[in-house]
């Protein structure tokens, strides 16, 4: 089938499954245009939390639809392709979680909503970019903090709030690859634009050395900024999926990628074709040991709450 018949196709199937389409913004254009919300982890958790849908079509990696799966137990969730994994949640064990825990028995887990739900349920509470450092503000100041996986994010979370955090060493493969030689290109080549920054970033402190009025935002928090900026000229460090919501959002603008060619492969497994598959024959089940989701849903109903 053409993207148009394949479309259409994928909105009849939805109104028959009573399903909703929710989508990352680091999808493919295509996935993000049949979805019926586009947004960052947290926006995503909120609208899989509020939908009145029977199923959900999550356009994502598996910590996302395993994310749903959790607040919604009593709704089908599907994911297109098993296969969408990531790097960053792949990186830590329960085991590591554990090990630090045994170690500070007054300790705080703070887990990157970017992680399995097994280590979600050994977590006080869950975080996204977008209110990581509201959170951890608010956490109380004479207990030890271990901040699990991503530890630029962890970095800048500690640089902004002033705490203290013990950092897992882990990381997100493609904002790893943003380096600083390339922001310093970006800088030389656009000194009038605007840079955006994802706190996953490796060159997250170069570049604020480089540029102090750089921007340190989540995804939800470029749109967001670039849509109310005076600016018209952006540097975009983060995967290269979330440029088309951004010029669609903000079409008088204009975005230029760090990195051209940081994409996330496995956010790109997912096709139009994969989510009609999905919808068709009630492709993939992800489901969460209720033993597993009930832990971890305590952890992830306090992320939503914040901000």
């Amino acid at each position: 089938m053409d993207r148009e018949t394949l479309t259409q196709a994928i909105r009849e199937l939805k109104r028959e499954r009573k399903a909703v389409i929710l989508a990352h913004s680091y999808q493919r254009p295509e996935v993000q245009e049949v979805a019926d919300f586009v947004g960052d982890s947290l926006g995503l958790a909120r609208e899989a939390q509020r939908t009145k849908a029977e199923v959900i079509v999550f356009a994502g990696v598996h910590f996302m639809a395993e994310t749903a799966a959790i607040l919604n137990p009593e709704k089908t969730v599907l994911l297109p392709d098993i296969e969408a994994g990531c790097s960053l949640a792949d990186s830590i064990r329960p085991e590591d979680v554990l090990a630090w825990k045994e170690a500070h028995p007054e300790g705080l887990v703070v887990a990157y909503v970017n992680t399995k739900a097994e280590v979600k349920a050994l977590a006080d509470v869950c975080v996204t970019s977008a209110n990581a450092v509201e959170v951890v503000a608010a956490l109380p100041k004479d207990r030890p903090i271990f901040f699990v996986p991503d530890m630029f994010l962890g970095a800048h979370v500690a640089r902004v709030t002033g705490r203290r955090l013990d950092l897992f060493p882990g990381e997100c493969h493609v904002h790893a690859g943003i380096r600083e030689e390339h922001l310093r290109a970006l800088l030389e080549a656009h000194p009038e634009a605007e840079f955006m920054i994802h706190p996953e970033c490796g060159c997250g402190s170069s570049c604020l050395y480089l540029k102090p009025d750089a921007k340190m935002l989540s995804t939800e928090g470029m749109v967001r900024y670039a849509k109310k900026a005076a600016h018209s000229t952006f540097v975009v460090a983060t995967e290269v999926g979330i440029l088309h919501r951004l010029e669609k959002e903000a079409p008088n603008k204009r975005f230029i990628p760090v990195k051209p060619d940081a994409v996330c492969e496995y956010m790109k497994r997912i096709t139009l074709e994969k989510v009609y598959l999905s919808l068709k024959e009630m492709r993939h089940a992800v489901r969460v040991p209720e033993e597993v989701a009930e832990k971890a849903r305590k952890a992830l109903s306090a992320m939503v709450a914040v901000g």
